[in-house]
């Protein structure tokens, strides 16, 4: 598999570098209105000793594609966040496992802007199978 001509439709390298996420790489990312979704390769560098992709990645990616899901929605709204968003919380509940070679995504289905803080959650899917379920709450800067 090459796993840059390989990617689903509307993805493209993800535009948010990190040197957290950098070990990672590559990591795709396609905007859509009011959401951004995350999706890699499940690579060995993703993978714990067991082969199974590290429920620290998979917080991190989801913690990052709901945060910019909620930027979105606010962009949508006139309100851009110009000092960003901090998580202030952020749940996982891990319901399967992703393994090696499968495209593994980071989608948000729920966003809600207040006027401090946004609620996000989010489904992680390894081949389109729920894996896991996110939630968080970010402070708007």
């Amino acid at each position: 598999m090459d796993t840059m001509t390989d990617v689903p439709a509307g993805f493209a390298p993800h535009f948010r570098k990190s040197q957290l996420t950098d070990p990672w790489e590559p990591i795709f990312s396609k905007r859509e209105p009011g959401k951004v979704v995350i999706g890699l390769y499940a690579r060995e560098v993703h993978c714990n000793s067991r082969g199974m992709v590290h429920g620290g990645l998979i917080a991190t990616l989801a913690d990052n594609a709901m945060g910019l899901s909620c930027v979105e929605t606010l962009i949508a709204k006139d309100r851009k966040p110009e000092g960003g968003l901090v998580t202030i919380s952020l749940a996982v509940d891990f319901v399967s496992a992703a393994k090696l070679g499968q495209w593994v995504a980071f989608d948000t289905g729920y966003v809600k802007t207040g006027r401090t803080l946004c609620f996000a959650q989010a489904f992680v899917t390894a081949d389109g199978e729920v894996i896991a379920r996110a939630d968080a709450r970010f402070k708007i800067g």
